[in-house]
């Protein structure tokens, strides 16, 4: 039998053998966040960039332009430290599944993606650095910049969000209500619309919460990947231990 090092290199083989590689030896390589599911930024991998990459659990790329081997964050020490990767369908396109050190963009931007096509056909002026983000993370944009207004009160308008920032009773009233309305969906058998409904009412008030505390909604991710590897008895139990 062969060793288990030798097995897993015979199967990385395997694995880079079977990427369409086009004629340059090239395929798309997508840096994804493992929390946010941001896209981060695009490059282009060779066999060895990917080898690389799986060795190293550092984001590695091959550079057109360079003909060489890069690692994202060697000069900026911004690395995108792999969780994952994955090959698509068809097997020529590639997505590195990671967390970021810091900003990706060479412009300091947390993605390279921040350029609205529909903003920029729609509106005179267009926003800068407008990150694309799904919609949770949208919602927590806007409640960072209503916390923004509150320092300047004659910039934006009257906001149910900016209320309840200044009044830390109603917010957590608010968030026990909607938490008990939330339970009341199961309790009393309503539909699933109704549990939607509450639950993002739910969410929203926490998020305010969030904001008001200096927490991200990724920071709560990264804790929620960080237990999937643990059952939730013996997370219980180790905080009861500290």
């Amino acid at each position: 039998m062969l060793p288990n090092n030798m097995i897993y290199l015979f199967k990385v083989d395997t694995l880079l053998n079977s990427v369409k590689w086009d004629e340059k030896g090239l395929a798309v390589a997508i840096a994804q966040n493992v929390d946010t599911g941001a896209i981060l930024m695009q490059g282009f991998t060779s066999r060895e960039a990917l080898a690389a990459t799986i060795s190293s659990r550092k984001a590695t790329f091959y550079s057109r332009s360079r003909s060489m081997l890069w690692t994202k964050g060697e000069t900026s020490m911004n690395f995108i430290n792999i969780h994952d990767i994955f090959l698509d369908c068809d097997r020529d396109s590639i997505i590195y599944l990671g967390k970021p050190d810091g900003p990706t963009c060479h412009t300091g931007s947390e993605t390279c993606y921040y350029s609205s096509v529909f903003d920029f056909l729609r509106l005179p002026k267009v926003e800068e650095n407008k990150l694309a983000v799904t919609s949770l993370y949208s919602l927590e944009s806007t409640i960072l910049q209503r916390e923004a207004e509150l320092a300047s009160p004659q910039i934006g308008k009257p906001s149910w969000t900016k209320r309840l920032m200044l009044d830390p009773v109603l917010l957590c009233s608010k968030i026990r209500e909607e938490a008990a309305e939330l339970c009341q969906t199961l309790e009393e058998n309503e539909n699933k619309s109704r549990t939607a409904s509450e639950m993002a009412d739910l969410l929203y008030h926490a998020m305010v919460l969030l904001r008001l505390k200096d927490v991200n909604m990724e920071d709560v991710l990264q804790i929620i990947r960080h237990r999937f590897s643990q059952s939730g008895i013996e997370e219980k139990q180790s905080r009861k231990s500290k």
